[in-house]
């Protein structure tokens, strides 16, 4: 084990490392960036924003996505908002209370330098954004609206309606699509990365597969970006998109860098319940509903039982009979507390019997109150006295609808129910990933020349993110970091020419993808790919999801292993080779993440603590919170690859907290 060298500025206050930094690291001549290229895997927000600002800057970037279109990354998915500390409500924002929020929201286990920088850098991203053209709300004056989300006290959340990653995502698009007419961007649409090629130590390449054709190509470059996204799909049931994958990030894993925290990940408290087996993914309901949103179950056991037969309605209920759980055990923060804390909260609800759907396994979101209270304010500004009860719910639903409207009728599509009327229902899915590759603060691997950004990375949000960081991270990565530190790599490279792909690691590299490929096309197996990952997303939500012990991770590491020795041997991929075979793809995918898998129940394991969203069940406070031990687990655990995720070496990135006093969170 080594002790992982961050490479955080030494000396300097907190607020001036970034600036600092920036003005001794090397710069590339704008004639030399002509000479150096640079691959971005992932067009999301960080992939695509990196690969638009590197091209600007004058580097020759080649990008790829399986995806027919950036258009399409999973960053579209992102609906509630994304953070600044630009204090437009006057409540008392700050770069540092935005710094403060996010360490803390992470259970004091984000590194501090990261941290701080994007909290620096934020403002900055409003401002890229809104020069592009990205619609964000505003208020009646005209200036850019805010509103809260889920750990903080102030508003800082700018949002364009539910569909904020959509539109930022298509400001990132717009601008690579300048440097894709001008020749800066070569676009490598329906392309997956393989394998990384490494030559002299230096990430020099990779391997893709052309997922049209099924070509098999290699694409070389003086250094190498990952921006793909994260493996929540390792559940098989999350809020991602069924083609979210982890491989790349894998891949790279296996060719030396440290895969950092693999068990923090996120289950987020606000998404539509399971309805059956049947189901591919799930549904995210925005956490910025939380804002008007009230969360209960009924108080009577009679009530529950009355509502799932269907011989009552949430309705009927007065104020009386319901438990409006988080605002009774978090008066300080209410309903607005922290993803991981709504969703243990949820389910203690449920695992308790006062779930209210078939299942068992759902709470009401409720809109009635912020209804009435936008109604009564509306009739006051239209100089309505005694409106009467339907006007009041008229002019509050108007209100609701401005706000949230694209999220209540994506609800009543699936639910079939109008949350106008009838209250949501919610439950918790997983859905981010605060673990990931790890990185130092330049944003590179342990790999020289091969870097991570965006959520692919482990680096800012600790053991749980707070809602609309994602994408504040990921633009921050790509917009404003990334092409500051990148360039200090590349300045030796500016004498070094094109890399060739006719080298015996290019070969090694691509042989072995093939013979990958060839096996499961050539393995008479029987059971699908489908039928694999189903078996492991049981495992993973069972015995390393919302809560964990030490016999079921385990368990789980053994269930793991039995189910990849069954998957190796009898795995059934029909179709051929050389043609669009999405089964193909799956397999490969689903090979990772039954390593991924073993790889995050051994971090668990290992972590002899609850923080975030690792909520182990032996070591909880009296009053049934997560409790951190800050004496031996104050650390990045950062995964080696050795052979096989059993046998993973354990590195060591000790935390250092001086700006802030490490202490028991609390959102009482």
């Amino acid at each position: 084990m080594t002790t992982l060298n961050s490479r955080v500025p030494k000396g300097d206050s907190l607020a001036n490392k970034w600036s600092n930094y920036k003005e001794h690291i090397n710069l590339v001549n704008p004639a030399n960036k002509r000479n150096i290229d640079i691959i971005v895997v992932g067009t999301g927000l960080a992939g695509g924003s990196a690969a638009a600002t590197l091209a600007e800057l004058g580097y020759n970037v080649k990008a790829f996505c399986y995806q027919d279109s950036p258009r399409r990354a999973h960053s579209i998915a992102a609906q509630g908002g994304i953070n600044a500390a630009k204090n437009y409500q006057g409540d008392g924002d700050s770069n540092y209370r935005l710094f403060y929020d996010t360490v803390k929201g992470g259970d004091y286990r984000s590194r501090e330098a990261n941290v701080y920088r994007l909290a620096e850098v934020s403002g900055n991203i409003i401002d890229q954004c809104v020069a592009q053209g990205v619609p964000f709300a505003r208020d009646y004056g005209g200036l850019l609206d805010n509103r809260s989300f889920g750990g903080v006290l102030v508003s800082r959340t700018f949002y364009a309606k539910g569909q904020t990653g959509q539109q930022l995502l298509l400001g990132a698009y717009s601008a690579m699509n300048r440097q894709i007419a001008r020749g800066k961007i070569t676009m490598h649409n329906r392309h997956e990365m393989l394998d990384v090629v490494k030559i002299d130590g230096k990430a020099r390449g990779i391997i893709a597969r052309n997922l049209i054709t099924g070509e098999i190509e290699r694409h070389s470059a003086h250094a190498v970006v990952i921006a793909s996204g994260g493996y929540g799909n390792v559940y098989f049931l999350s809020t991602n998109a069924m083609g979210s994958n982890a491989t790349a990030a894998w891949k790279i894993h296996k060719k030396g860098a440290y895969f950092a925290n693999p068990c923090y990940t996120q289950i987020h408290p606000t998404c539509i319940p399971r309805s059956g087996d049947y189901q591919s993914k799930l549904t995210l309901m925005s956490e910025s509903l939380r804002n008007d949103g009230r969360i209960w179950v009924p108080k009577n056991m009679d009530d529950v039982m009355a509502i799932r037969e269907g011989r009552k309605k949430p309705t009927d209920l007065s104020e009386e009979e319901r438990d409006y759980y988080l605002e009774r055990r978090y008066p300080a923060f209410g309903n607005l507390v922290p993803r991981d804390v709504a969703s243990r909260a949820a389910k203690e609800r449920c695992d308790a019997g006062y779930g209210v759907n078939a299942t068992g396994e759902a709470v009401y979101l409720d809109f009635k109150s912020a209804i009435q209270r936008y109604g009564k304010e509306q009739a006051k500004l239209h100089h309505i006295t005694n409106p009467s009860k339907e006007k009041v719910i008229e002019l509050g639903t108007a209100i609701i609808e401005a706000k949230y409207g694209n999220l209540f009728q994506m609800y009543e599509k699936i639910v079939a129910e109008n949350p106008y009327k009838t209250p949501m229902m919610i439950y918790p899915a997983t859905h981010y990933t605060m673990g990931g590759v790890w990185v130092d603060y330049n944003l590179m691997t342990t790999v020289e020349g091969l870097y991570c950004i965006g959520e692919a990375n482990f680096s800012d949000h600790g053991a749980n993110r707070l809602g609309a960081s994602a994408l504040m991270q990921g633009l921050a990565d790509g917009y404003f970091v990334l092409p500051y530190t990148i360039g200090d790599y590349l300045a030796d490279d500016i004498r070094t020419g094109e890399i060739s792909t006719k080298t015996t690691e290019f070969d090694a590299a691509e042989k072995s993808v093939k013979e990958q490929l060839d096996f499961f096309i050539n393995n008479k197996g029987t059971h699908s790919v489908d039928y694999y990952h189903k078996k492991l997303g049981k495992i993973m939500w069972e015995k390393c999801g919302m809560a964990r012990n030490k016999k079921g991770l385990e368990e789980a590491i053994q269930e793991i292993q039995e189910v990849r020795e069954d998957f190796w041997k009898h795995v059934k991929v029909p179709g051929s080779l050389n043609e669009f075979n999405q089964e193909l793809e799956k397999a490969g995918r689903v090979a990772d993440f039954l390593e991924l898998g073993e790889l995050f129940a051994k971090d668990a394991l290992n972590r002899e603590e609850s923080c975030g969203g690792h909520f182990r069940e032996e070591h909880v406070t009296e009053d049934g919170e997560a409790k951190r031990d800050d004496v031996n687990f104050a650390y990045v655990s950062a995964w080696e690859y050795t052979g096989k995720p059993s046998e993973a070496v354990l590195h060591k990135e000790e935390l250092e907290f001086k700006d802030i006093e490490l202490k028991t969170r609390s959102y009482k």
